[in-house]
């Protein structure tokens, strides 16, 4: 490709990229905002996950039907933050197919859907589409919890793995239990609250997966957001260097260009004289 065409692309990539870079202060202000976000969805997903800690709940062995959730976004430009989780959901498939498990994915977000369907359509239960447009809130996961538990599927333990914020410029991959109410209600450790009911359980239970899942939406979304700009101001340097490199390689040629003109008519007139 002829360098000022090169030149041209890479330019507009660089126009398109550098947003984020007439405005580092935005890192601070994002950060500090995502952070006051973070902190009341951060409530609901420890809170519920403090009764399967405290009460040490574990899924039985010899059950064999296991939930994988994975949280991602139909959203793109953030990195590899979506391939590192779909990387351990095709770990914890092949660990939990080889002891002999029964392994079904809900796919929160099309990108999961894109990178596991082709390998894992048949273990796929469902899979939410338009995430990621908007900011999660908690209706967006009462639907995800209440399709999942009209879905028919009575799984007995699971998981939700989604990207954990850490910081701008950090994320962690995570992952947070989640149990069916029979397995709850049939752990040993539950017979110490004598005032539980059936129907509190039972209430509990579909809160929590709600509470846990809005926790990890927010999480997910935050790590997205802060990742797709790390990325985007990593690619206006790119788009940066690769211009400065053209710039001096079209510079090059255009003076070897005009040396060898001038030799040309100097040699020329030389010749004439």
């Amino acid at each position: 490709m002829d360098p000022s065409s090169k030149y041209g692309n890479f330019e507009r990539y660089y126009q398109a990229t550098k947003v984020n870079q007439k405005h580092p202060e935005n890192y601070q202000v994002y950060e500090n905002g995502a952070e006051r976000e973070l902190k009341p969805a951060r409530v609901y997903g420890t809170g519920s996950l403090a009764l399967y800690e405290n009460a040490d709940i574990k899924g039985p062995e010899d059950k064999k039907k296991h939930l994988l959730i994975r949280v991602s976004s139909d959203r793109g430009l953030c990195g590899a933050i979506h391939s590192s989780v779909a990387k351990q959901i095709k770990s914890e498939v092949a660990t939990l197919t080889a002891a002999g498990k029964e392994v079904k994915i809900v796919g929160v977000g099309d990108n999961i859907r894109g990178i596991l369907h082709r390998t894992h359509s048949d273990q796929f239960l469902v899979t939410f589409k338009e995430v990621g447009r908007k900011p999660p809130t908690f209706g967006d996961a009462s639907v995800i919890a209440l399709e999942l538990l009209n879905s028919g599927y009575e799984f007995d333990e699971g998981s939700i793995v989604f990207n954990r914020f850490r910081s701008v410029i950090s994320y962690k991959t995570d992952e947070k239990p989640i149990f069916s109410l029979n397995t709850i209600a049939s752990a040993e450790s539950m017979s110490i609250y004598d005032d539980i009911d059936a129907d509190v359980l039972q209430n509990y239970q579909e809160y929590s997966l709600a509470n846990i899942i809005y926790y990890s939406l927010k999480e997910s979304t935050t790590s997205e957001q802060s990742a797709r700009m790390t990325a985007m101001d990593n690619a206006s340097k790119n788009a940066s260097e690769m211009i400065d490199k053209l710039t001096l390689t079209f510079n090059h040629t255009r003076e070897a260009v005009i040396t060898k003109e001038l030799i040309e008519i100097i040699s020329g007139a030389a010749a004439l004289n």
